[in-house]
């Protein structure tokens, strides 16, 4: 079978799947539109994510633990860029905060500084000591009161400084561009580290930059969250509200809930495959250029590469940057999609774990196996809990309704999840350990 064939028949798979979700109300197919499009939406968005890692991993063999911290900061991007400012934040405290940004900043620069161009010694150290030391007393003095007056604003219902008020879909790009700074400092420090260094620093940072959007209210509102945040789409409520749309969704015998439900599910479907579309074909423009072929190179034989005059570090940081990139403009359609920032549901399991799993499953390297075992695993994901319950229960027909086995493994359905990754990813590596889509 040629891989065109084989690509072809896979991704027709995944389809014929979420079609029966939608439209079979048979074992464990809902039978609903409304689900059938949410987890398509959340499948595209998944498929964005493995891309992102792809380009790290299956063209440059770069081990990122940290995917979570920049999805996250694509998901701060929205608030940040589309979020109106908050009443009286700036003058509150807002101004005080950048200062105080600054003063930190200048100070690590100081002490850089005085480190490269002091001699080593007793004197150097003190020096640097005392840098760090009043800079550090200067920024809390400046931070401290500035974000006490921040959070003071309305702390039920604001509490922070809000956002600039552009168009939702500039937070897009604006994730991108924020994880990319992000991955470009760590990059700087990490990627001269070993393989098995280098997850272990992503994932540490990952969690501080958590850590931060949930402790830091004045930035993202900590763990009381951010909610109505703007739309490309108009809200359900807003739909339903909507004479003429509810006389349209009459014409087609719909209900006007589920008419809006669908439809703005539906737009996000075709704006999200744009957008997968689009980072798909770069991707595969920069696999088959000689960029591409180089960073596989660097990949296979990283000596070799270097003898060749080729700046591995260099490169490794490229391609550092862009799979980050990729990874927080996901993070920001999917706040987009939920309309709201909720720093506390960012976890390592979801956001980390899970976006491996599609991208070993779909096939390291293969730009189109990602973007299928995103598809593919956000739907076992969705559907395993039920499938698993089912499956339960008809094991356990037989017992009896009070039998506490029975309620035990009814009650343990939900760990199937867990359960049904392991096994997949267990069967891939055994009987096609380069992944449903291998790398050609």
């Amino acid at each position: 079978m040629s891989d065109t064939v084989k690509t072809s028949l896979l991704f027709l798979f995944v389809g014929v799947l979420i079609l029966l979700e939608g439209s079979t109300n048979a074992l464990f197919f809902s039978g609903s539109w409304n689900s059938a499009l949410l987890i398509l939406n959340m499948g595209l968005v998944s498929a964005i994510m493995a891309l992102g890692v792809n380009l790290q991993w299956g063209f440059a063999g770069l081990f990122n633990v940290g995917i979570m911290g920049f999805v996250a900061l694509g998901g701060l991007a929205v608030v940040l860029v589309s979020s109106a400012p908050t009443p009286g934040a700036w003058s509150q405290g807002g101004v005080g905060i950048i200062m105080a940004l600054v003063m930190g900043a200048m100070t690590l620069v100081a002490a850089i500084a005085v480190f490269r161009m002091m001699e080593p010694g007793k004197l150097r150290s003190v020096v640097m000591i005392a840098v760090l030391a009043v800079g550090f007393v200067v920024y809390r003095a400046i931070f401290d009161p500035s974000v006490a007056g921040v959070e003071a604003i309305d702390p039920a219902l604001a509490g922070h400084l809000g956002g600039l008020g552009l168009p939702v879909l500039l937070a897009w790009p604006a994730g991108g561009l924020l994880a990319a700074g992000a991955a470009w400092l760590i990059g700087k420090t990490a990627l001269g580290l070993r393989s098995d260094y280098l997850a272990i620093a992503t994932l540490g940072i990952a969690e501080i930059i958590i850590a931060v959007m949930k402790n830091e209210d004045w930035l993202s509102r900590g763990v009381k969250n951010v909610i109505g945040l703007p739309r490309p789409m108009p809200y359900e409520v807003d739909l339903q509200n909507d004479a003429e749309f509810v006389a349209k969704a009459a014409d087609y015998g719909l209900d006007p809930v589920l008419a809006s439900t669908l439809y703005v599910k539906l737009g996000y479907s075709l704006m999200f495959t744009v957008v997968l579309l689009v980072l798909l074909w770069m991707a595969q423009m920069a696999l088959k250029s000689p960029w591409g072929r180089m960073m596989r190179a660097i990949r296979d034989n990283e000596v070799a590469a270097e003898a060749m005059g080729k700046n591995v570090t260099r490169r490794h940081l490229q391609i550092f940057v862009l799979g980050s990139a990729i990874c927080g403009i996901a993070g920001a359609m999917m706040t987009t999609l939920d309309s709201q920032l909720t720093p506390g549901t960012y976890n390592p399991l979801r956001f980390t774990f899970l976006i491996w799993v599609m991208v070993i499953v779909g096939g390291s390297g293969n730009n189109f196996g990602s973007v299928l075992g995103g598809l593919l695993i956000w739907f076992l994901w969705i559907k395993v809990e039920p499938m698993g319950l089912l499956l339960i229960e008809t094991i356990t027909a037989g017992l009896s309704d009070g039998s506490a086995v029975k309620a035990h493994l009814l009650d343990s359905a939900a760990h199937m999840r867990l359960l049904t990754m392991g096994l997949i990813l267990l069967l891939v590596l055994r009987f096609s350990p380069r992944g449903l889509l291998p790398e050609r």
